[in-house]
């Protein structure tokens, strides 16, 4: 690991050279937890059916709480990027420390809602026979929290000021230490204790207190630590903080919007089957893989609009968008076509007979179409958050749920005709998304 020089121009390029030398490191980052995600669905895959199944309500009930985080980490990377294009690096050490504060606040709400009110919800939305054993590990898995916002907030960072090469070393040193705890404490592998699906929150929380550690002894180790000066003083900031909250409450509340909306359908789904809710959290699966490419595009766009913005160079922001969609479309258009090649071989890693695959396969084909619309429409979203106007993302995503929530309504209870059907949901929410965010772009509104 090389020691940091001086402090470089964080200036960004608009060619696809610069948006590959952001986007790769990010995707390799990104790729570690979602491999991560899928080894604790092939495990608790192979334990039973049925905690397969529990893993998608609970899953996305954290998840929820981790895409907050997550707006939070858009953000910060929003500011981030802008003090980096106006040449102001000297804002990055009060940035950041206000961004830990903030975050922490946002890790402890977290776990009072998840020990306090959500067993009201829970007990009241999930199956009778599954409510004890969702309840239990949620009430272990959120105090992983914390460690979690603090590791987005120095990846935050090391994004921001063209550092995420460095982004996989937590990662990956996050992602082995899972796989490993999932091994021993699922199953109760060479004298730990066998603790089955609880297994899978202890191994999660302990691995993302590791990634946390290892972020930051990144920032020490190669100097960034000493170069920026960050964490040297925490006292508050009222200005900074301000700034902060106001990127990130609109997109906070966006990606919880979102992800809420995700939870009532995998909730109206509790009453189709063992199936159908193994086969939806399989499909969350595949989001997590092939959306992986995405993700990393949309993070590198924030990135580049926000750099490009503080440069005052607005006229190349479409430009930057356009040729970051492109990249983001061939690579998961890739990906889609790999997973659909291969079905068969991509359902039978988890464990469940002829018959599941067979269900799966018709979903695993709509899932993947609407990936593709979202390799699109990501980016475009994204390029309304690097503009700094996170409150026309809000107004962008309350359309897009609004649609979403209509259709899910009317082909999951009014006329329910086939799983397949239900997750089509997905092609009207990305189209929405794009529709509108390329709307607004083109409209010039967002121009300082």
């Amino acid at each position: 690991m090389e020691p940091a020089g001086a402090i470089k121009d964080l200036k960004v390029k608009v060619t696809y050279r610069q948006i590959l030398s952001i986007a790769l490191p990010i995707t390799l980052a990104i790729l570690i937890p979602q491999i991560n995600l899928l080894t604790n669905s092939i495990f608790l895959g192979h334990l039973s059916t049925a905690a397969l199944g529990n893993a998608g309500i609970t899953g996305v009930f954290y998840l929820i709480f981790a895409v907050a985080g997550h707006g939070l980490n858009n953000s910060m990377q929003s500011v981030f990027s802008r003090y980096a294009g106006s040449g102001e690096t000297g804002a990055f050490k009060i940035i950041l420390t206000q961004g830990i504060r903030i975050s922490l606040q946002f890790a402890l709400a977290g776990i009072l809602v998840t020990w306090l009110i959500a067993p009201y919800i829970m007990q009241r939305i999930a199956a009778a026979g599954a409510y004890p054993e969702e309840m239990s590990f949620l009430r272990i898995r959120i105090f992983g929290l914390p460690f979690l916002y603090l590791f987005q907030m120095g990846n935050a960072f090391l994004v921001a000021s063209l550092n995420s090469r460095y982004l996989m070393i937590g990662f990956i040193a996050e992602a082995l230490f899972n796989i490993l705890l999932d091994y021993l404490l699922i199953f109760g592998n060479w004298g730990f204790p066998k603790m089955g699906f609880n297994g899978a929150a202890f191994a999660s929380v302990i691995s993302e207190a590791l990634g946390f550690v290892v972020v930051f002894a990144v920032l020490y180790k190669t100097g960034l630590q000493k170069q920026y000066a960050l964490l040297q003083n925490f006292r508050y900031d009222k200005i900074r903080s301000k700034e902060i909250i106001k990127v990130a409450t609109p997109l906070c509340l966006q990606y919880v919007i979102s992800v809420g909306t995700w939870l009532v359908f995998f909730i109206l789904i509790e009453d189709k089957g063992t199936a159908a809710k193994a086969i939806s959290n399989t499909m969350r699966n595949v989001f997590g893989i092939v959306g992986v490419f995405v993700w990393a595009f949309a993070a590198t766009c924030n990135t580049m609009v926000s750099n490009l913005m503080g440069q005052r160079k607005e006229d190349k922001v479409i430009l930057a968008i356009t040729k970051t969609m492109l990249l983001s479309l061939g690579c998961c258009l890739i990906m889609c076509f790999i997973v659909n090649i291969f079905p068969g071989e991509f359902f039978a890693l988890f464990g469940q007979g002829k018959e599941f695959v067979e269900q799966g396969i018709p979903v695993l084909r709509i899932v993947t179409a609407g990936l593709v619309i979202m390799s699109i429409a990501n980016i475009w979203l994204n390029g309304v958050t690097g503009t700094g106007k996170t409150r026309v993302n809000l107004i962008i995503e309350i359309i897009a749920i609004i649609v979403y929530m209509s259709y899910t309504w009317i082909f999951m209870k009014v006329n329910y005709v086939s799983l397949a059907v239900a997750w089509s949901n997905e092609l009207l929410y990305w189209t929405t998304i794009f529709a509108v965010s390329f709307i607004f772009l083109k409209s010039g509104k967002w121009k300082s």
